[in-house]
């Protein structure tokens, strides 16, 4: 479309990081060399040639000059605005620039060809559509500057070049793209490639619009937000003081609340970033409720609140000696505690690698033995506070580890709870019945106090609920069960047993006398001056009413005996004071329910008769005495064979059959008639049948009675025994020792038979028991044997019971 047309010669005026187009009149600075060489070598030529003074701007980037030049014509020299020298040019044409020349004054003279722009008449209509495009565009952008007066000259513009020019007044244009413009001979596209410009940045200026409007809405909202908020503060102002209200009794503001908290650096960024939902969330929004709750709770925690323990380390033991009579392990081990924490107290090691000095113990033991009370005791002897945690039926793993916060309703678990209650980061925890805690499809509790009950740690404890860590390595806790084996092994293994395995009965009538009588004197009204039990009575209540290893029947029996004379007192039937003694008991309470078999009468004991032998048991409620009966059937009508009653588990059943398989097989070393265990049928039986057993140290009890039924021989009354017992007749050791023995001294036996290798655990039981009791260790049936049996009736043939 262009055309070449005469070479012109025309001195350069360079133009450093400017770009002018055809169209553009333009104030240049004379004070620059260079420019102002041009000019004068422009007005020089002009004398000698009609016209005004010609130059070619030519645009110098980086030093380099551009290959198309624009004609500009010198229309007026003068001053600037500033004062400075000044000449303002019009552009012309575009130049196509050749070879340099000479020629007057100091510029640089080049030669030339003008650029033919023309473009046929009339437009074609894609190009018409292309003008009224660009002018639409070009109208848009200068009505949002406020340009209006340009608007008109615009859409003026017919020709398509001098349109396409036009833009090189765009500020928003770069100097490579003006360049671009410049060096575009052709109309159509130069026409083109400024529309295309002019889009490209509308479009990017829609876009920072759009941003601007949101970023301004967004601190409008804020702003609207802040003052609706400072309003409702006013409000609130008003209303606290018409109801006569303090202000800050019920304060909202949450952050002061928790910037002035004593809180730990992670408990307190937690906080702050609640706070700041809280402040973002709407008054409606139950989230605004349930970060309230939160932010109350973690507030509430004494999280750096601690008691001192009391390191008086005799006045501790006073003091649990004075509210618990025996129970001397616990208190060993209490007394220990204490003077190791008082040692690392007195050494700076208060915390060793991130955890204090806490301690995780299990009191296990039967019901009724103080193990609950005990933990009361130990908190007052430490001088800590005291909580309990009840935790028989709890199936849910939520109790212990919290709820999720998503959850309508949602409380931090018992753990958290008894912290919060105790006001205090070291408390005694009391947890009360473990081996109670079952699980179910809630999940298991049991293994969410793995974590609670580990010292390597429980001082990065995190609840559920609160979502932060909780230091849980300085508390005490005390977990009580009765059964040990009720308990996970893993749970277990993560506290040190303590076993509580029941009073003596001196320990009961101490523990009846000091403590018992007291507290039911008070609870009934009476006056300790009005009411006295002798010491014989308590005995005969420990020993005759009741029979268990604690003292909660004892303290019934006690609160039973002091009601029943203060009916009397009110009725008129009996005068105060009065002292209880032992034969006033039958009056007052009736009968005795638990006569020592050696006060029965001979014909009404149990080992009265061939066959029966007593033994001695762990249960739940501490140790008992537990009888074997055996009987051989008829051989005309009895099968033969062995015959098991009394609900019995497997390892007894076992043990049965091999006491009776022994006594096959070496009965006749032991002078017994083994042939009658051949051909009739053997019966043992276990009283009580309702009550469930099972265990291997019934052995030599089972042993001894079948012995006892075929010699013919009783098994002594006083006499009581435990031990498993192998096929070659050795007697193997058993567990529950000190239990056993403390059960024998109740039910008046005085002679116990145990395994030669249980001879450690006599250590245990209390010296005022082992000196009522004759115990024999022993490693052979043959001796148990020899123990056990009575002598035989000198001429007497032995009497074997036969089963009905």
């Amino acid at each position: 479309m262009a055309s070449t047309s005469t070479p012109l010669t025309l001195p350069v005026l360079p133009l450093d990081g400017e770009v002018v187009l055809p169209g553009m009149v333009v104030p240049l600075d004379l004070s620059d060399s260079e420019v102002r060489a041009a000019v004068e070598a422009a007005q020089a030529a002009a004398r000698t040639t009609p016209g005004k003074p010609r130059v070619l701007l030519v645009p110098r980037i980086d030093g380099t000059y551009a290959n198309t030049g624009v004609l500009g014509t010198v229309e007026q020299v003068g001053r600037l605005a500033d004062g400075d020298p000044g000449a303002l040019i019009r552009g012309r044409s575009r130049v196509r620039i050749g070879a340099g020349t000479t020629g007057p004054g100091a510029a640089l003279w080049v030669e030339g060809t003008r650029v033919d722009e023309t473009v046929p008449e009339p437009l074609p209509g894609h190009l018409a559509e292309l003008v009224k495009e660009y002018k639409a565009l070009a109208t848009a952008w200068l009505r949002k500057r406020g340009a209006w007066q340009v608007v008109d000259r615009v859409q003026a513009i017919d020709d398509v070049s001098a349109l396409a020019d036009n833009s090189g007044y765009s500020p928003f244009l770069t100097t490579d793209q003006k360049v671009e413009l410049l060096e575009t001979a052709d109309p159509v596209a130069r026409l083109k490639l400024a529309t295309q410009q002019l889009r490209d940045h509308l479009a990017e200026q829609d876009v920072a619009e759009s941003i601007a409007k949101d970023v301004q809405e967004g601190v409008d909202k804020q702003q609207r937000e802040f003052l609706l908020r400072r309003q409702l503060e006013a409000v609130r102002k008003e209303l606290r003081e018409l109801n006569g209200e303090q202000e800050g009794e019920e304060s909202d503001d949450y952050r002061t609340r928790v910037e002035a908290a004593d809180l730990p650096e992670k408990v307190r960024e937690a906080a702050l970033k609640e706070v700041d939902k809280l402040e973002r969330s709407s008054d409606q929004s139950p989230e605004g409720s349930w970060i309230r709750t939160w932010l109350d709770t973690v507030l509430e925690m004494p999280w750096n609140e601690r008691t001192e323990d009391a390191y008086d380390i005799r006045g501790a033991k006073e003091v649990l000696d004075a509210e618990h009579s025996g129970l001397e392990d616990v208190k060993e081990r209490i007394t220990e505690y204490l003077a190791v924490r008082k040692r690392r107290d007195d050494r700076g090691l208060g915390v060793v690698g991130g955890r204090r000095g806490g301690a995780v113990l299990a009191l296990v033991g039967p019901p009724g033995v103080g193990k609950t009370s005990l933990g009361e005791s130990v908190a007052h002897a430490m001088g800590r506070k005291f909580v309990r945690v009840a935790l028989g039926g709890v199936r849910d793993e939520a109790e212990i580890r919290g709820h999720r916060r998503t959850y309508v309703g949602a409380l931090p678990g018992r753990v958290v709870r008894a912290i919060k209650e105790a006001g205090s980061m070291n408390p005694v925890v009391l947890l009360d019945e473990i081996d109670k805690v079952g699980s179910d499809f809630r999940g298991d509790p049991a293994a969410a106090l793995l974590e609670v009950l580990d010292p390597a740690q429980n001082h990065t404890f995190r609840d559920h609920y609160l979502e932060v860590e909780l230091d849980l390595s300085d508390v005490v806790f005390l977990a009580t069960a009765n059964v040990l084996e009720a308990i996970p092994e893993a749970l277990a293994d993560r506290m040190e047993i303590v076993r509580l395995d029941g009073y003596t009965e001196d320990e009961k009538v101490v523990i009846a006398r000091d403590h018992l009588l007291p507290r039911q004197l008070e609870r009934a009204g009476l006056d300790k001056d009005e009411v006295t039990i002798d010491e014989s009575a308590l005995r005969k209540l420990a020993g005759e009413y009741t029979r268990e290893a604690g003292v909660r029947t004892l303290e019934r029996s006690v609160a039973r005996l002091l009601r029943k004379v203060a009916a009397q007192h009110e009725l008129g039937e009996r005068k105060l004071p009065f002292t209880v003694r032992d034969e006033d008991l039958r009056d007052l309470i009736g009968r005795p329910h638990h006569v020592p078999e050696s006060a029965q009468d001979p014909a009404e004991r149990r080992t009265s008769v061939p066959g029966v032998a007593t033994g001695l048991a762990v249960t739940g409620a501490g140790g008992d005495v537990l009888f074997v009966e055996a009987s051989l059937a008829d051989p005309e009508t009895g099968a033969a064979g062995l015959t098991l009653t009394g609900q019995l588990g497997d390892v007894m059943k076992e043990s049965a059959q091999i006491a009776l398989s022994f006594l096959r097989s070496r009965g006749a070393e032991l002078e017994l008639p083994v042939g009658d265990l051949k051909d009739r049928g053997v019966h043992i039986h276990f009283p009580a049948g309702a009550v469930p057993k099972d265990g291997p140290s019934a052995g030599i009890t089972m042993t001894t009675a079948l012995a006892s039924l075929l010699s013919g021989r009783l098994v002594r009354t006083d006499v009581a025994m435990t031990g498993e017992v192998s096929l070659t007749g050795r007697v193997l050791p058993i567990g529950g020792v000190k239990q056993k023995l403390l059960a024998a001294h109740r039910a008046g036996v005085t002679t116990v038979i145990i395994p030669k290798r249980n001879e450690p655990d006599l250590d245990d039981v209390p010296a005022e028991v082992l000196d009522k009791l004759d115990v024999h260790a022993v490693t052979d049936v043959r001796q148990v044997l020899e123990l056990a049996l009575a002598p035989a009736t000198a001429g007497a043939a032995p009497e074997v019971p036969v089963a009905a």
